[in-house]
């Protein structure tokens, strides 16, 4: 809803008190909404076209091969993806039945799940990782001049920070 669309109801929805974006802010919001969109169906693109990943299973194997032991809880996991606990399950268990990773139990308490980035998954990652990283040079980095590209660091880590990371 934008002001222009506010009707009577103001009473009745407290629409009032909403603190409209101003024109720029709104150019700003839509033109992060379209290019986020766009990066990210160009980066899953390419992903999948040259090593059958989808990018949530790229990012998975990222985080296990940055992890000891190339394991981290699952819940661990899920948090540093910012996916639900489920979608990761999905995503993993999927990558599972390609070899990808692994669960375990948790050693440490037996209630836990594991998962293991595998050998395969390793060398899966190693194979899609020079492609990606041109992708996003070619979609992102070198799109902004440095300055814009801290920027946009700061302001999502900003983000990030706010909702909770």
């Amino acid at each position: 809803m934008t002001p222009h669309a506010v009707t009577e109801d103001r009473e009745v929805t407290g629409v009032d008190q909403v603190r409209w974006l101003t024109p720029e802010q709104q150019r700003c919001w839509r033109a992060y909404l379209e290019g986020t969109a766009r990066l990210s169906e160009a980066l899953g693109r390419q992903l999948e076209a040259e090593s059958g990943l989808s990018l949530a299973e790229y990012e998975v194997l990222v985080r296990l091969s940055e992890a000891e032991d190339r394991t981290m809880r699952m819940s661990v996991l899920a948090d540093s993806l910012a996916h639900s606990r489920s979608r990761v399950t999905h995503t993993v268990a999927r990558m599972e039945k390609r070899g990808l990773v692994e669960r375990q139990t948790c050693s440490a308490d037996g209630r836990g799940v594991n998962c293991r980035l595998t050998d395969v998954g390793f060398a899966r990652l190693e194979a899609a990782a020079p492609g990606h990283v041109a992708q996003v040079r070619e979609s992102l980095v070198d799109v902004l001049d440095d300055d814009q590209f801290r920027t946009l660091g700061e302001a999502m880590a900003a983000v990030a920070a706010a909702l909770g990371r």
